[in-house]
């Protein structure tokens, strides 16, 4: 992995930064996106530079698909500020929560949700394909709530559900030049993620626990870990695959 370059969509907090630790930790250089708050995405570029490691951010709205041809051309400049034309693997992370029954969704809230999470890594994965290095790995996050229902999350987890049948798409039709595509989908975890409930209301925290088969929640280590290890030169056969990360919650 020591050289390699990912890249990773909303990483300047929760578990895109987290998995951006992690890899850099590792000798992966970082290029993240971050939306709005250029002070979160400066301050993981200081902790990664710090420790040794190389990473910058770009500002991306993962779900405005008409802004991704100048991405990938301000990502054309970064890598090759880093010496490289390719870059090794994509993370598909950013998104954002949203907590409504299907009579209370809302149309604009469903688009917004389906153009950050579905369509944006669609045409972003697309534009970026030029740029990804044969034998590069893509990581699509999911949900665990694309497995099991808990009422409110319907349009959030269709939205994953989609990314899941994608990514089977995208494993079958990149395979031919060795870029292997896998979901990785977390079950509950403390991050501030949705209004940070699973981290700041104790009964919530308490239900998921309860359903779950280690006791507890997950915490951002728990993913970075994972997707780090999904990248890892040992998990190279892996590919089409949906790799739940939620410590056995609902079985």
């Amino acid at each position: 992995m020591k050289g390699n370059i990912a890249i990773i969509t909303g990483a300047s907090r929760g578990l895109g930064r987290n998995a951006a630790l992690h890899l850099a930790a590792q000798g992966v250089a970082i290029i993240g996106t971050y939306h709005s708050n250029k002070a979160e995405a400066d301050s993981l570029v200081r902790e990664i530079t710090g420790r040794g490691g190389r990473a910058a951010m770009l500002q991306l709205d993962a779900g405005d698909s008409a802004s991704f041809d100048g991405f990938a051309a301000a990502l054309k400049e970064t890598l090759a500020a880093f010496g490289k034309e390719r870059f090794d693997y994509l993370i598909n992370n950013a998104g954002i929560g949203l907590y409504a029954s299907i009579a209370e969704t809302t149309e604009a809230q469903f688009d917004q949700l389906m153009n950050i999470h579905l369509k944006g890594p669609f045409f972003l994965t697309q534009k970026l394909l030029p740029l990804i290095a044969d034998g590069g790995r893509i990581v699509n996050v999911s949900s665990g709530l694309a497995r099991f229902s808990f009422p409110g999350y319907a349009a959030y987890a269709m939205m994953k559900g989609g990314v899941e049948v994608m990514t089977r798409y995208m494993a079958k039709e990149f395979g031919a030049r060795g870029i292997a595509v896998n979901t990785l989908a977390p079950g509950a975890i403390e991050t501030d993620f949705g209004g940070a409930t699973v981290r700041d209301n104790p009964e919530v925290n308490a239900q998921i626990a309860a359903v779950t088969a280690l006791g507890r929640v997950g915490l951002p280590d728990d993913i970075g870990g994972a997707i780090a290890a999904l990248l890892s030169s040992g998990s190279r056969w892996i590919n089409a695959q949906r790799i739940e990360v939620s410590g056995g919650m609902c079985l």
